[in-house]
């Protein structure tokens, strides 16, 4: 076991450290930037090394013009020979960039007049970007550009290039010139790092692989950095491994000291609310709702996540929750994402909670005035339950006596956050009971890691009678064919969704997508009536927009992925998902789940635009072949990693920035074993390294 009170040796003599130095002492970084870093998490130089690249570019070689291809991210060369402002449905900048094999087209839909004298005629660029053959020939949309001139050619690097995560109004070539400084004094050892791994399991010192990581030669295996499996990537998968086992450990040791307060149904409300309900509650939410009740009734807080799939009745179990916690004379408060979405909650629970005489609350940022204020002094006096928004977070908002806090999709909300709603029913070392939901299945080994803290409940079964949604995957050249089984649904009173995914990575140009979209569907099906909802319209347009859609009042609905969770229309029986392609499993199984929630048999429709590549193609497969949301998170693990499946959306829970918990198998067996070894300082050192301040986020 590790010895947490011997002392380490440190030699009087050694390099400075790399976490003494404050970023603010490095060249270029003031204010500004040094606000910009602090929000990535970077204070000190430490950091900075350990800000890991999410993926390489291929900067080492210039690709000729005629050798370009669809889909391939290239490096060009060449001079401009044309450029002109086009008008259409909106202002783009084009211009024509020739070499000695070929000509390719650089469009621009956002540029500054400096873009426009960067691309003038005559000047000689290299450009970076992914091609596209666009309706001119090949194409690149926004490339990176950098002028020269021909009597002084740019130099190309010897090694990849690192792509780091950034935020807003940092550049990514001040990123990469901040942590390749800090590299290169790493490499003349002006630093000196800790590594109390070193020469565990034969691998590289911690030194030798950050600097491979951050900049790897032509020498190295590029394609065993990339896939995970060079050495070095492995020495750092290790440590951060490590870190996070001792910090659980840490943390399962604090909480076994917490208390909570005792909840049981003392009044015997939960069966008055089962028998409410006009169907029998599965086996599956029986098991669930028994292991939340046994948690509840001990006095040391709840942490437990329930997963269930797209209809399985989350929102029963939930309510018994919560019931058995106003039986017990505490408050309860269940929190969800969006406004359409706890609205949702409030008038699903509302019925149930009345007739069993408890009084519920419904706060969001759009309750005003007098109704915010009686919403509020409920709470305070005489409320049992709340039902809210992000609003029920903020300061001015006090409970009399919060028992149990339950969140509703909670990888949508920040830690802080959460941490905010769980303190209001903080009383000195007692916390209210913590029940997290998901509708997005994640295969329970991977849970089991990255929920580290978590109890975790599975509700792997759907009501008795639901009809699986049949699925298809069409090609965009049948549209035609599409929107005619679209108009027969229609005719037969049924209502659709038409979805628009994420374009470029870009709010505004989806939402211009779905703009563009519903007139198009809108001329061509004039006898129905036809609704947009997007990310971009204010909160009380999307509440007022799937209000009508609910009613009725709105036949078809083009969407965004706005709709993705929790919309409940049970008249809606059809899904069309356009560019299907460019989604996740998780993802389309979640749009899918819109549908197939009355007694009509639901139709989802892929429409993909070819060529299919090899993952897309398996991606599609799935879905047609199967309903099962465990059995879709298991394949989207095997196509993505894990990564990819949990999400950067993800905050609070045990985020790897290296290892993977599929990929590293080998590995997490020999944690326990390596971090037995290490004293307490050492681990401590791990600890702050990788995980720093989050620590307290873990299970949260």
């Amino acid at each position: 076991m590790p010895c947490w009170s011997c002392p380490r040796a440190v030699s009087a003599a050694e390099p400075e450290t790399a976490s003494g130095r404050p970023v603010t002492a490095l060249d270029g970084v003031g204010e500004r930037v040094a606000s910009r870093l602090k929000a990535l998490g970077i204070e000190r130089e430490l950091d900075l090394l350990f800000h890991l690249p999410l993926r390489y570019e291929d900067r080492t070689r210039i690709t000729p013009l005629n050798r370009v291809r669809n889909g391939v991210t290239v490096q060009v060369e060449g001079q401009v020979v044309h450029q002109e402002i086009r008008f259409g449905r909106r202002r783009m900048l084009l211009a024509t960039l020739a070499d000695d094999s070929g000509q390719i087209i650089l469009r621009f839909f956002r540029f500054y007049p400096s873009q426009q004298r960067l691309l003038k005629e005559g000047q000689y660029l290299r450009c970076f970007g992914e091609a596209r053959f666009g309706p001119e020939g090949f194409e690149l949309i926004h490339p990176q550009c950098q002028a020269f001139q021909p009597d002084r050619p740019l130099e190309l690097p010897e090694s990849l290039t690192p792509v780091y995560p950034t935020t807003q109004g940092l550049g990514q070539a001040t990123l990469q010139r901040l942590v390749g400084d800090t590299v290169a004094r790493l490499e003349r050892a002006e630093l000196s790092l800790e590594d109390p791994l070193a020469g565990t399991l034969g691998g590289p010192s911690l030194a030798s692989a950050l600097i491979t990581v951050h900049g790897p030669a032509a020498s190295d295996d590029l394609n065993a950095l990339i896939e995970g499996d060079h050495p070095a990537v492995q020495r750092l998968a290790l440590e951060e491994l490590t870190a996070h086992h001792l910090a659980l450990a840490r943390l399962n040791r604090a909480r076994a000291r917490q208390r909570a307060p005792k909840l049981v149904d003392e009044r015997r409300l939960v069966p008055a609310l089962l028998a409410q309900l006009p169907f029998e509650p599965t086996g599956a939410q029986d098991r669930v709702m028994a292991e939340i009740a046994q948690d509840l009734a001990r006095t040391r807080p709840m942490r437990r996540l329930v997963q269930g799939d797209v209809g399985s009745g989350k929102t029963v179990v939930a309510a018994a929750a919560l019931v058995t916690a106003a039986s017990s004379g505490r408050q309860a408060a269940i929190v969800a994402p969006t406004e359409i979405l706890a609205e949702q909650h409030y008038q699903n629970l509302k019925p149930w909670l009345d007739a069993l005489g408890l009084e519920s609350v419904w706060l969001a940022g759009k309750v005003k005035g007098k109704a915010r204020q009686a919403a509020l002094e409920a709470l305070k006096t005489s409320a049992d339950i709340a039902i809210g928004t992000h609003a029920l977070f903020q300061d001015a908002v006090a409970f009399r006596d919060l028992g149990l806090v339950i969140v509703d999709e909670q990888h949508r909300f920040g830690v802080h956050q959460r941490l905010a709603l769980a303190a209001k029913g903080q009383r000195g070392q007692r916390l209210p009971h913590q029940l997290v939901m998901t509708a997005t299945p994640i295969p329970r080994t991977l849970a089991m890691t990255a929920y580290a803290g978590l109890d975790i409940s599975v509700i792997d079964e759907l009501p008795p009678g639901r009809k699986p949604v049949t699925t298809v995957a069409a090609s965009q050249q049948r549209r035609e064919q599409v929107v005619e089984r679209l108009r027969h649904a229609l005719g037969q009173g049924r209502q659709a969704y038409w979805v628009c995914p994420l374009i470029e990575e870009s709010e505004v140009l989806e939402a211009e997508a779905a703009e563009t979209r519903s007139k198009e569907l809108a001329r061509v099906l004039p006898e129905f009536r036809v609704g947009l909802i997007h990310g971009r319209m204010k909160p009380v347009e999307k509440q007022a927009i799937m209000a009508e859609f609910s009613a009725g009042e709105i036949d078809l609905l083009v969407a965004t992925t706005v709709i993705e969770v929790g919309v409940d229309v049970p008249n809606a029986s059809v899904m069309i998902i356009e560019n299907a392609e460019r989604l996740g499993l998780s993802q389309l199984h979640q749009l899918r789940g819109r549908v197939g929630r009355g007694s009509d048999q639901a139709s989802c429709v892929l429409l993909y635009k070819p060529p299919l590549g090899p993952m897309a193609e398996a991606r599609l497969g799935v879905m047609r072949e199967t309903t099962d949301g465990f059995l879709i998170a298991e394949k989207d693990l095997e196509l993505r990693g894990p990564g990819e499946v949990l999400g950067t959306r993800q905050t609070g829970m045990l985020r790897f920035r290296v290892a993977d918990l599929a990929r590293d198998a080998e590995l997490i067996e020999q944690v326990a074993d390596v971090a037995a070894g290490l004293d307490a300082e050492a681990g401590e050192t791990l600890i702050q390294r990788w995980i720093g301040a989050a620590e307290q986020f873990v299970d949260v």
